[in-house]
């Protein structure tokens, strides 16, 4: 088969959750099957809006937006915004024809699975949790295939059509750099401990508000910081960098994650199944912090399949501003516990989970082209 022939839909986004993985897996059919035309749709004003054409695929927007778990009015305008966000994909899916279409989750991937499904065409879903998310629940119903990162998931979906593959990662976190070279890069003292603390691209009240009140004893023990603040809070924080120009590094979004991952001693992080994908391709001992705001509670079921593996500390989100900087000081000066929980951490790891997930949908291309014909 020509693979100059072959066009596939990516779908999916919202948070850098969904759009990361989806890139992960574009690259890998990019480099797998040269020649093969990727389309990804997302949702307007979304991340990957920005971040899918920087990483040079072409993406179109639908108007879809999430359900807001507390009241707000948005919800009322939630039933147009699908109806006419599926309308648009199956316009979108007519015109572009392609053999086969991957959802990654989030609510955007809802309007083009379901207009894919009513066009006949053949659809692949990745869940990336070990609790199921609402969207790919609803989907699973249509998917030809399944990719998952957790055993037991054939309680929310078909057992035939589950692929164990693991999670996608950015590719370049394959790439060992020395620990040295990256302070260095990231303008960090080289011989000092640093401490990443990440709460995802939007940012985290919860991690920010329990560091800002413990920075001075961690610079006092000397441990350096890496703060990823997120988009909402950057404005709040910002000014710790410049009360400590040497050993604080405050940013909204951290793009050299490769850089940072090699420096970091310790990492405080939500518990987004990219993040502890990320965190065992790279072998870092970790501090989960699940959020507390996420459907069906999933994040703190993440950190505990980590923590009964003995691969992960956790806190509660209710615990963070009083327990938080207690641990890390406490872990930073534990040499062998960060030894053993990079060690186990790191055999989770599944570093060709893209591929994987990459080859499932070429399989179906395959099969879609042969039917087809």
């Amino acid at each position: 088969m020509n693979p100059q022939t072959v066009r596939v839909v990516i779908s999916g986004g919202g948070t850098g959750g969904h759009v990361f993985p989806a890139l992960a897996i574009a690259q890998a059919l990019q480099q797998n099957y040269p020649g093969i035309d990727l389309l990804f749709v997302g949702a307007e004003g979304r991340l990957e809006m920005r971040v899918v054409p920087e990483a040079g695929f072409r993406i179109i927007g639908l108007p879809i937006s999430g359900l807001q778990r507390r009241w707000d009015w948005r919800n009322l305008l939630l039933p147009w915004r699908v109806l006419v966000s599926v309308v648009k994909a199956w316009r979108l899916l007519r015109q572009y024809r392609p053999q086969v279409v991957a959802g990654v989750g989030g609510y955007a991937s809802l309007p083009v699975l379901a207009a894919a499904a009513v066009a006949g065409i053949p659809s692949v879903i990745q869940e990336q949790n070990s609790y199921a998310g609402l969207t790919n629940r609803l989907l699973g119903r249509w998917a030809k295939k399944i990719c998952v990162a957790y055993e037991g998931m054939e309680r929310f979906f078909p057992a035939h059509k589950l692929v164990i593959t693991g999670n996608p990662v950015r590719r370049e976190l394959t790439e060992p750099m020395n620990p040295a070279e990256a302070r260095a890069s990231l303008g960090l003292l080289p011989d000092k401990p640093v401490a990443l603390i990440v709460g995802g691209s939007l940012g985290a009240a919860t991690l920010n508000q329990s560091l800002a009140a413990g920075i001075d004893r961690l610079l006092a023990s000397g441990i350096q910081v890496m703060w990823q603040t997120g988009a909402n809070y950057y404005e709040k924080y910002k000014h710790f960098e410049k009360l400590n120009t040497k050993t604080v590094r405050v940013q909204a979004f951290i793009r050299d994650m490769r850089a940072a991952y090699a420096a970091a001693d310790v990492v405080v992080s939500r518990a987004g199944a990219l993040a502890i994908a990320e965190l065992c391709l790279t072998g870092k001992a970790a501090i989960l912090v699940p959020s507390p705001h996420v459907a069906e509670d999933h994040q703190r079921r993440n950190a505990e399949a980590l923590v009964e593996q003995q691969a992960a500390l956790m806190i509660a989100d209710a615990d963070a501003l009083s327990q938080l900087v207690d641990t890390l000081l406490h872990l930073m000066a534990d040499e062998p516990l960060r030894h053993r929980l990079s060690q186990r951490i790191a055999t989770l790891a599944r570093p060709f989970a893209d591929k994987a997930i990459a080859q499932e949908i070429w399989n179906l291309v395959v099969t879609s082209n042969q039917t087809a014909s």
